[in-house]
Formats: structure tokens, sequence, C-alpha cells
């Protein structure tokens, strides 16, 4: 009933409407063999670029490392400038300090001698003041007893 049903159609099916259906119409196997490699060629190309781009960034990501590491060094070297600079300016201060301590030593020794001198001084004020009132007490007491 089928050939019937597409002889009513004008459409028949033989074997060489199938080889020419096949043949031009269905791509071939060649075809699909050559659109692959063609697709696995454009792959190994992208491939073959990630792998030259990684290079290119590993090479500029190192370059990079070196540049800043030469300017961690510049930056350590000028650290160490300024540590030097500091152990100068505590080198400074510690000689203004025992400059000072030598100034304040002298200052208290000079006191000390001033205020030696001072009770030396009341000292023999006193000394002269008891002598003076002692005279003038033996002088009073000899006037009053008729002495003098």
């Amino acid at each position: 009933m089928n050939d019937e049903a597409n002889a009513s159609h004008g459409l028949l099916l033989d074997q060489k409407t199938i080889d020419v259906l096949v043949a031009n119409i269905i791509p071939t196997s060649k075809y699909f063999e050559t659109r692959f490699d063609h697709l696995q060629y454009q792959v190994n190309e992208i491939k073959t670029d990630i792998k030259e781009l990684d290079k290119k960034i590993d090479s500029r990501f190192s370059a990079f490392q070196i540049n800043v590491d030469k300017r961690f060094e510049q930056v350590d070297k000028r650290f160490e400038q300024v540590d030097k600079r500091f152990e100068q300016v505590d080198k400074r201060f510690q000689q203004i300090d025992d400059k000072l301590d030598k100034i304040l030593e002298r200052i208290d020794r000079r006191i000390d001698e001033g205020l030696r001198e001072n009770r030396s001084q009341i000292m023999r004020m006193f000394i002269f003041a008891l002598t003076f009132s002692a005279i003038s007490m033996i002088g009073l007491v000899g006037k009053m007893l008729k002495l003098f």
C-alpha cells in the first residue's frame, strides 16, 4: 500500500533515487571529517595562543616581581640610611646629655662649696657675735660692780 500511496503522489523511491539523495543531499563523512579537522585545528590554535599568552603573562609578572624586589631593596636601603641617621642623632643626644650631666655636676659642686663657705662664715659671725656679746656682758657686769 505504501507503493500505491507513493505512486499517487508521483514520488518513487528506488535505489537510484536513494543513491542520489545520499550522494548529493546528505553530506558525506568526508565533509564531516574536514569540518572536524578544521575545528580541531582552530582548537589547537586557541590552545597555542593561550600557552603563548600564559608565557607572556609569566614573563611580565616575573619582570614585575623583579622590579618590585628592586624597589623594596631601595626602600630597605633608605630605611638603613634613616636608621644610621637616627643612630647619629642618638649619639649626639647622648653627648649633649653627658655635657649637661657634667655642667650639673659642676653647678652642684659650686653650690656645695658655696654652702660650705656660707656655713663656715655663719659660724665665724656667730662666734664673733657671741664673743662681742660676752665682752659687752663682761663690761656691763664690770660697770655694775664698779670695776671699771
